[in-house]
């Protein structure tokens, strides 16, 4: 258990900023291109950082913000004990 709450904080430090820069730009691209279509110059700009291609990334960010999300997830539920319940109660039976 305490090594999933390690890794689960690890990585929700690695992927915080990717994540949110993710959100932000995914966000902010889709209201700038359904409230202002005269803004096509800052709605590409942002899909550009959304996708990772202003960083060089586009063929593996959406992957590593996937797989760091997946790994979020898995880490997280397991710290939930959600499966472990019908476990916990046969051996009480």
């Amino acid at each position: 258990m305490r090594s999933f709450r390690k890794y689960h904080r690890t990585l929700a430090i690695i992927l915080a900023l990717p994540l949110f820069v993710t959100l932000l730009t995914g966000i902010a691209a889709t209201l700038v291109g359904e409230w202002s279509a005269n803004f096509e110059a800052s709605r590409s700009l942002l899909l550009s950082i959304h996708r990772g291609e202003i960083f060089g990334l586009q063929r593996i960010y959406s992957i590593l913000n996937g797989l760091g999300l997946l790994g979020l997830l898995v880490t997280g539920l397991s710290m939930t004990s959600l499966f472990n319940k019908k476990r916990s109660k046969l051996k009480q039976d």
